[in-house]
């Protein structure tokens, strides 16, 4: 292998592993699983990295092909369970768990992992990672016009999720964005 491309891949590519592992951890919730994926993510990038074109958001294409290993894992998982394929988003609604008196990043995180999938990606690349809408609905593969449903959704089940630590702290709940 050429030194070259080598030299080129870690330079561009290299720098976002802890962004996708963070990522991954929050939308497997489980770092083995996340661990796999994020080396997946690498070897795909790899492979395709002749494609890649230079100067682009290097860190928007890695996040594409996590968000694609992660779907293609979910599908795999489900279809295990279920014995055919179903809308995972569904699959994981569940009921929201009693708030604590003190609010820590645990509590945040737990609250942001009791998202439903859609919702939950849509607020880790826009909120946490701060890639643009347009950068959004491209990884995701969906319009940007979803990507703002999924977000303002997702927003509104943390903030419901959150709203009794909130008072406890003396803040309104009703207060908005």
């Amino acid at each position: 292998m050429a030194a070259q491309p080598m030299a080129a891949f870690e330079a561009e590519a290299l720098p976002h592993m802890d962004d996708l592992f963070r990522a991954a951890v929050r939308m497997l919730q489980d770092h083995g699983k996340a661990s796999d994926a994020v080396q997946e993510v690498y070897l795909v990038a790899w492979k395709s990295f002749s494609k890649y074109e230079r100067g682009t958001n290097c860190k928007a294409w890695l996040f594409q092909i996590l968000f694609n290993v992660v779907r293609h894992e979910r599908r795999n998982w489900f279809k295990w369970i279920t014995g055919k394929e179903e809308d995972l988003a569904e699959a994981q609604l569940v009921a929201p768990a009693p708030i604590p008196d003190t609010l820590t990043d645990g509590n945040i995180l737990a609250a942001l992992d009791k998202l439903p999938a859609q919702f939950r990606e849509a607020l880790l690349l826009v909120d946490v990672e701060e890639f643009s809408y347009k950068e959004a609905s491209e990884i995701l593969q969906v319009p940007i016009g979803t990507i703002m449903s999924r977000l303002n959704r997702a927003r509104g089940l943390l903030r419901s999720q959150l709203a009794d630590v909130a008072r406890s702290y003396g803040l309104s709940a009703a207060v908005q964005e």
